[in-house]
């Protein structure tokens, strides 16, 4: 407990930490006139815009969940299909891993959202869209990723359930796919933290995220440096808080162990 406390102290200390180094930056010698007001939750004006970018947040932790936990499902199928004994299987694991890990995120989301409807009618709303491109992009990494770590299982697992009279699936659902999760789990905290900073992209197509707040909030408000400071905090903040807690659950299962 007293290390959960002292852990969730350090995150709270580099955000002040990040937020005073920013605003001691406007005392110093240059000209440019802060206008803090925008952000501060002490103005009636700068609450009501906080609030407008809290709804931002909400939302851009709703499409990294779907995303994130469509694209782990997808790469954990795309990672056995890896190494299956049928050659066609392997051949689709090579040329999704391949073609998805070299495409851009954002040319990805473009061809999704305004290619498909013309190609093949098929028109999906901004956060649809938005949660697709992010699963289909992050679940070639997440393949490579449960492929690295149901290879690094002892083949003696395998064999062991073989002889109890384990079909293939079951072995791989109850004998090797615990232990995979158990070894790659930061690996999978770090790609939750890479979807919630691609998540800024879908902001291009109109989805009103973080990101798409903050850019109409300057329109507004006409105030850029403010605002986007603010911005830079909050996913600060809020990968920080992700990171914490993927620690947590790392230690709670090796406990476990």
């Amino acid at each position: 407990m007293a290390a959960q406390i002292l852990t969730g102290g350090k995150i709270a200390r580099a955000a002040l930490a990040c937020a005073g180094a920013v605003s001691l930056s406007g005392c110093g010698g240059h000209s440019y006139n802060w206008g803090w007001y925008v952000v501060s939750p002490l103005d009636p004006r700068g609450l009501k815009n906080l609030a407008f970018l809290a709804d931002g947040l909400i939302a851009t932790i709703t499409i990294s969940v779907a995303a994130i936990v469509l694209s782990v499902v997808v790469g954990a199928l795309l990672a056995m299909a890896g190494m299956a004994q049928a050659r066609a299987w392997r051949w689709l694991n090579r040329v999704y891993v391949e073609v998805f890990r070299a495409v851009p995120v954002l040319v990805l989301l473009l061809w999704v959202y305004y290619g498909l409807p013309v190609v093949a009618g098929i028109q999906f709303s901004v956060m649809i869209a938005g949660i697709a491109t992010l699963a289909i992009s992050d679940a070639a990494f997440e393949a490579e990723i449960f492929r690295a770590g149901i290879q690094s299982v002892p083949v003696g697992q395998s064999e062991a359930a073989k002889s109890l009279g384990l079909t293939r699936w079951q072995t791989m659902r109850l004998i090797v796919l615990p232990q995979a999760i158990r070894k790659i789990l930061p690996a999978l905290g770090n790609q939750f933290v890479y979807v919630l900073k691609m998540s800024s992209l879908v902001s291009v197509v109109g989805y009103q995220e973080l990101t798409r707040r903050a850019q109409e909030l300057v329109l507004i408000e006409y105030r850029p440096l403010e605002i986007y400071t603010m911005l830079v905090l909050e996913y600060l903040l809020l990968i920080l808080v992700v990171s914490w807690l993927v620690r947590r659950l790392e230690a709670r299962m090796a406990q476990g162990r």
